[in-house]
């Protein structure tokens, strides 16, 4: 398989050696990082120094982050009614865009009556003037953004919508497991109230994960009931090796961070202007922020199985957008709440960069998709492209 070129990083990233090291280490010890002997401690040792490295890729207090299983649980663990600031009312409804991951559209512990969605723009940014009608002379509510869309890339503008939702005496969450490790992250410039993350985006470990907390945030409960581990918030024995595979993938993702995203943005600039060569190509959300890494694009007629299949039969690995629907090729949601017809969304094909793709990747990719629709897209047989 070293001859494929892998560009699906916004569903996985490729384990990344000092996550893999740190994870080796972890497994060599024995101890529980609840118990108080010397193994015990050289556990609570690795989970403490990983919790300080998300806390400062976030400019958090290590106090405020909640070690998870991965990003689904982070994201249910706080969509719960009652979250409140030390002087406010707690939040009695949940109000997220229509973008959002499928963990939080689901609502968590808010009963369905009580969620509400606010729409985006054309540009897949989120309507503030939308937002604030949501909010305006209601009760209370926790609003769900996600900073950074995992399928357009598109950034959305949080602190703008954090004024808004603090000003209706709100509570809001930002779902940040997408821009982690690719644009700069801090809850305070971001003003959030509470902020997601995930291990395997970034070069972690699948299946870890945290919640970050801002300081005064009240009325937060956990999700998991048993000991008192994480402070209380979240019961079961510490996945050490996980946290610990973490925590060294978020040194090294926001170590290189603005290397990185320089070094990708030019790498996607020059790839999709190679796309655009297609007659009818629409790439989503180009004319508004954009993670450095991603491309979402569309071209009539071909669908994007057929794109997906092609790619991988060429030994390119790509996806049709969120890798959070059980294998299948869906209509985005995404690009329906952008106002897209469900024929265009269905023919959406996401390209996601990482740390390792180079600019021969970039050329292996351009020539799999000259070969794929070079003949393909000219016929008006819409069978051709079903036989591919």
């Amino acid at each position: 398989m070293s001859d494929r070129v892998y560009l699906d990083w916004n569903a996985t990233a490729p384990l990344r050696s000092e996550a893999r090291a740190a994870m080796a280490a972890a497994l060599d010890l024995s101890g529980n990082p609840s118990s108080v002997h010397a193994e015990g401690r050289q556990a609570r040792r690795l989970v403490e120094e990983a919790r300080a490295a998300v806390a400062n890729a976030v400019r958090a207090l290590p106090r405020n982050v909640v070690f998870t299983s991965g990003g689904t649980e982070a994201n249910v663990l706080v969509l719960k009614p009652g979250l409140r600031h030390s002087t406010g009312p707690g939040t009695e409804r949940l109000v997220v865009s229509a973008i959002e991951h499928p963990s939080v559209l689901a609502g968590g512990r808010f009963s369905p009556d009580m969620i509400s969605a606010v729409g985006v723009t054309r540009s897949g940014v989120l309507d503030l003037d939308q937002l604030r009608a949501a909010l305006d002379g209601k009760p209370p509510a926790l609003v769900s953004i996600m900073l950074a869309n995992n399928e357009t890339g598109a950034v959305q503008p949080v602190p703008e919508a954090a004024e808004i939702v603090h000003a209706a005496g709100g509570i809001l969450h930002v779902d940040a497991i997408q821009a982690l490790g690719k644009i700069a992250l801090d809850i305070n410039v971001l003003k959030a109230d509470l902020l997601t993350l995930s291990a395997h985006k970034i070069g972690g470990p699948q299946g870890a994960g945290a919640v970050v907390l801002a300081e005064g945030l009240q009325g937060f409960e956990p999700l998991l009931r048993g000991g008192g581990q994480e402070l209380g918030r979240r019961a079961g024995t510490e996945n050490v090796a996980g946290i610990a595979g973490f925590g060294a993938a978020v040194k090294a993702a926001t170590g290189t961070l603005s290397d990185d995203a320089g070094r990708l943005e030019g790498l996607r600039n020059r790839l999709e202007q190679g796309l655009r060569q297609t007659s009818g190509m629409i790439v989503f959300s180009d004319d508004t922020k954009r993670l450095p890494n991603t491309i979402l694009f569309t071209v009539p007629r071909l669908k994007a199985e057929t794109a997906v299949i092609g790619f991988d039969l060429a030994g390119i690995a790509v996806s049709s957008g969120s890798a959070c629907s059980s294998g299948k090729v869906q209509p985005s949601h995404v690009l329906e709440a952008m106002g897209f017809d469900p024929e265009i969304a269905q023919g959406a094909v996401r390209l996601s960069l990482g740390w390792s793709t180079s600019s021969a990747d970039i050329n292996r990719c351009l020539e799999a998709w000259r070969t794929l629709t070079g003949s393909l897209l000219k016929d008006s047989d819409e069978t051709r492209l079903e036989r591919f």
